[in-house]
């Protein structure tokens, strides 16, 4: 990253959370008043005095541990302070200085990075506490600052610090996300793994616990495919089994990661088979209108025969019969087989999703198609389609233009969206079909009083004509 980094560590449950969350302006790191919520690295980005700094929230430090998690998130914990080039060591005022604080800190001096101490919880108005003075035993070259992280107050304060330390630095502009990809599915399908596989790094924790992840997790990767984001995510689990709340914040941080994704990979375990959850979490991103790729992980575990793969395709079409079009992979993100072909099909996916087709050639496609197959009829009366046009991308989105929407039956709508498939292809994304009809919504500009009384041929020659302008101002405004 081209901008200074600031990682905050302490102990659990010392509010570092919280501060991460105010100092970048939103939730995106899960708070709850339980020790050990966040495990993994979360990233964000703040401003002061203009300058932009990237901050790190991690994982409350435990020194002396044998659980398996606490001890992966020390080790992430360390990983951010050595990718930091300044270290807020956030304590919490109300428990006052801890021997795991004193040991924290030896960790930190020997880092040899800058340190800012950050005493939280100092609500009080005026003078912070008289437990706040203890912290100066810590016997690092800075003051201590007295923040309240819920409240904000000493925020600047601290900012004001971190920018002292990094006086000498060079600020240069943020480098692009790339295109952004959600890996999501059932907790322990693998997510976190084919994650580390892509960086070459082991950025998430990975155990056999499920529900291991809980925030949706950035990790940026360039290569000479270009540039990616990926986005780990909390497995999702069905409804009554969110036992609680802090999952149901995780499982609320998956749904918002495929809002914001370009590209959403859906973790099939292959050792379980696709399932009814899987099933659901596929229409998460189906009703988002996102390029999917269908990854069948853990590959390596299963038997096969010269009829495995189709086997398991077939089972995965039958079950997602409403997205043909995403394509499916076999993959093994502990042996790393296949995963590299995994850009490719990604940057397939995005490029179809992001097509943009001129309404002549479109309406080409759809004079073609109603040749071979005529549109319905119900009581004598015929369906119409003047014309058709691209209103947006990502997905694909089409506006077809008819005398009737009630004679626009689903299956014919479904044999316009298969002929612009075999046209264009728009493989791993959804086509999304939007029917008009005459007096409809007055943006389309369907309901002037010269055209009310057209016929039906001069109205279709008078629209298209109106379309195709509109649609060479779409292409400029786009370029």
């Amino acid at each position: 990253m081209s901008n200074p980094i600031i990682a905050i560590v302490g102990r659990p449950n010392v509010g570092k959370s919280t501060l991460f969350n105010k100092l970048i302006g939103e939730r995106r790191s899960i708070v709850e008043d339980v020790p050990g919520v966040t495990r993994d690295r979360i990233y964000g980005e703040t401003e002061w005095r203009g300058r932009r700094m990237i901050l790190i929230d991690t994982g409350g430090i435990e020194p002396k541990t044998t659980d398996v998690i606490l001890a992966q998130m020390k080790v992430q914990a360390q990983v951010a302070i050595d990718d930091a080039d300044v270290i807020v060591f956030m304590c919490d005022v109300r428990t006052g200085l801890t021997a795991a604080d004193r040991d924290i800190a030896i960790m930190l001096q020997k880092s040899g990075k800058p340190i800012v101490p950050c005493i939280n919880k100092c609500d009080s108005v005026g003078d912070p506490p008289l437990e706040f003075y203890e912290f100066y035993e810590l016997g690092f070259d800075q003051d201590p600052v007295a923040v309240s992280s819920i409240h904000g107050t000493g925020t600047g304060d601290l900012l004001d610090a971190c920018c002292e330390k990094l006086k000498d630095w060079q600020d240069t502009e943020p480098d692009d996300t790339g295109i952004r990809i959600a890996v999501i599915g059932k907790p322990n399908a693998g997510k976190s793994s084919i994650v580390n596989r892509f960086i070459g790094e082991e950025r998430m924790i990975v155990s056999d616990i499920a529900g291991t992840t809980r925030d949706a997790v950035d990790t940026r990767v360039v290569n000479d495919k270009g540039t990616f984001t990926f986005i780990d995510t909390a497995g999702i689990r069905r409804s009554s089994r969110i036992g609680d709340q802090i999952e149901k914040y995780s499982v609320l941080r998956a749904h918002m990661a495929v809002e914001r994704a370009d590209v959403c990979l859906l973790m099939i375990d292959a050792s379980v088979g696709i399932t009814e959850q899987d099933e659901k979490i596929a229409g998460i991103a189906h009703e988002a209108g996102k390029a999917t790729i269908i990854v069948v992980n853990k590959w390596d575990t299963v038997e096969k025969d010269n009829g495995t793969v189709k086997e398991f395709t077939d089972k995965i079409r039958t079950a997602l019969a409403y997205m043909p079009y995403a394509p499916i992979i076999f993959v093994s993100a502990k042996t790393g087989q296949r995963v590299v072909h995994l850009y490719d099909l990604i940057l397939e996916c995005y490029e179809q999703s992001h097509q943009r087709i001129t309404t002549g050639a479109l309406n080409d496609v759809l004079g073609e198609a109603m040749m071979r197959v005529q549109p319905p009829t119900d009581k004598g009366r015929r369906l119409k389609i003047y014309y058709m046009t691209q209103s947006s991308i990502a997905p694909p989105t089409f506006v077809l233009f008819c005398n009737s929407a009630e004679l626009f039956h689903f299956s014919y709508q479904r044999y316009i969206e298969n002929c612009l498939r075999e046209t264009y292809g728009f493989k791993g994304t959804p086509v999304v079909l939007s029917i008009k009809q005459k007096g409809d919504d007055p943006d389309i500009r369907l309901k002037s009083k010269e055209r009310r009384g057209a016929e039906d041929a001069e109205y279709a020659v008078e629209i298209t004509a109106e379309s195709e302008a509109a649609d060479d101002t779409v292409a400029t405004d786009t370029e």
